[in-house]
């Protein structure tokens, strides 16, 4: 996504000595130079994402956040920036890191530094420089964070481990992933979660939205941007049919592939032959795939069994959060030749001169190798905004150590405030037809559960 590759200078930031135009160097960025670059980018963001914009110019006033520590672990592109300067004009101080190694936005980065937020985070890191950065958020004389934003769960996984006091003291943690909310339920099951945690990937303005709509429209953007590849007529395997795995189906069929589906849940795999997609077992078709497209959240998804099956030049790549999906490990082995292509793609080369084409070493496609769009993005970040202002004022006693859902009437206003975007007009129920349903006429329409 980044216009700016990591290449371009071998000398890792951690060993530079960079400061902003006011003298700051609490920050580590690639390059500090290019904020104007990134402050270019923001703007453009900031057009498409009104509803953050408008939560932003709402409560500005009243300063919700105002007191609020936040430490936050997500990609650091030009969209979370506008939450993390949305965040911050609500009153927070925030230090970040990225919980990608691949999808941070250099001039981004070095815009959010430019303005003073503590920005830990570059292209390209390595797995030790993912940790040093996320510790230099934690691990700081006379700054305690009281609040965390998290996206696939390391942030509080690292804190947990090796701050168990600053986890302690902590008022809410705010997590937007899948796989960062099934560690959180471990945690509350072994009765390890000592604070109150809001789960906002399950949140219908995530999970329909970030998941399904975003997903349906960031596949091929990323496939395309790396491999120029043809979909009509191509056959596909899309393993997990869950809101990714909808997204992924629906777009690819719509440009003629033939679509497989893998799936462990029966609903979700009678969902996929609902939607014409013939379900199968992954080892019963991986020798005649062109594609293979991961997203369940789980690990060993596509073994090295399978990969040793693949035809020649098929495409690998994952759409989960995390990287573990696609066993890239066991390839990286003796026997086999690893050829860089362009930026994010691989080619792995068997001894008999087959390919496999390996995409952003099998971590997530969309955000690894294209962009997303901005207002999907804006659904997403405007609930985790409200999520961290619902925990930090919360009143005593209301969220006990457990994981909690957004409240409905939460999901709801988010929605609200993008209709005016489409011109989008609501019809109010009557006092009548509000009795009749049993609902309040200004919601919450749908049960908490929905």
């Amino acid at each position: 996504a980044s216009y700016t590759d990591s290449s371009d200078d071998e000398v890792s930031p951690r060993e530079k000595q960079q400061t902003n135009s006011k003298g700051s160097s609490n920050f580590c960025v690639k390059n500090i130079k290019q904020a104007e670059f990134g402050r270019r980018e923001i703007e453009i963001a900031e057009q498409d994402m009104s509803a953050l914009i408008s939560l932003r110019k709402r409560a500005q006033g009243e300063k919700p956040l105002a007191g609020a520590k936040i430490v936050g672990c997500t990609h650091i592109t030009a969209q979370t920036a506008v939450l993390i300067e949305t965040l911050c004009a609500l009153g927070a101080q925030c230090r970040w890191s990225a919980c990608n190694i691949y999808s941070t936005q250099n001039e981004v980065a070095a815009a959010l530094a430019e303005a003073g937020v503590a920005v830990f985070a570059w292209k390209g890191e390595s797995e030790d420089d993912f940790w040093w950065c996320i510790d230099r958020c934690v691990n700081i004389d006379g700054w305690q964070a009281n609040m965390i934003l998290d996206d696939g769960g390391d942030l509080t996984h690292w804190v947990y481990k090796k701050y168990p006091s600053v986890f302690k003291k902590i008022r809410g943690i705010v997590e937007e992933s899948v796989t960062g909310v099934h560690r959180l339920y471990q945690l509350s099951k072994a009765g390890k979660l000592c604070v109150p945690a809001m789960n906002v990937n399950d949140s219908v303005t995530k999970q329909k939205f970030d998941n399904l709509y975003c997903c349906r429209e960031s596949i091929l953007d990323g496939l395309k941007r790396t491999t120029d590849v043809m979909f009509g007529g191509k056959q596909v395997v899309v393993c997990g049919y869950g809101e990714v795995g909808k997204g992924c189906c629906a777009a690819l069929k719509a440009l003629g592939a033939i679509v497989y589906v893998t799936e462990i849940d029966p609903i979700c795999a009678l969902q996929a032959c609902m939607d014409g997609f013939r379900v199968v077992k992954l080892s019963e078709v991986i020798r005649q795939v062109d594609v293979v497209i991961t997203c369940t959240g789980n690990k060993n998804v596509v073994t090295r069994e399978h990969l040793d099956r693949m035809k020649n030049s098929c495409i690998v790549c994952n759409m989960g959060h995390s990287n573990t999906e696609i066993d890239v490990t066991s390839l990286r082995t003796p026997e086999l030749t690893w050829e860089r292509v362009r930026s994010q793609v691989d080619h792995v080369i068997w001894p008999d001169g087959k390919r496999v084409v390996l995409l952003a070493e099998g971590r997530l496609l969309n955000l690894s190798c294209s962009t997303v769009p901005t207002f999907v993005l804006s659904i997403t970040a405007t609930t985790q905004a409200l999520a961290l202002i619902e925990l930090y004022n919360a009143p005593e006693g209301r969220y006990k150590q457990d994981v909690y859902l957004l409240p409905k009437k939460m999901d709801e206003y988010v929605a609200s405030l993008h209709l005016p975007s489409f011109d989008a007009h609501l019809t109010e129920l009557t006092d009548d037809q509000a009795k009749y349903l049993g609902l309040n006429k200004n919601g919450p329409f749908k049960p908490n559960y929905y």
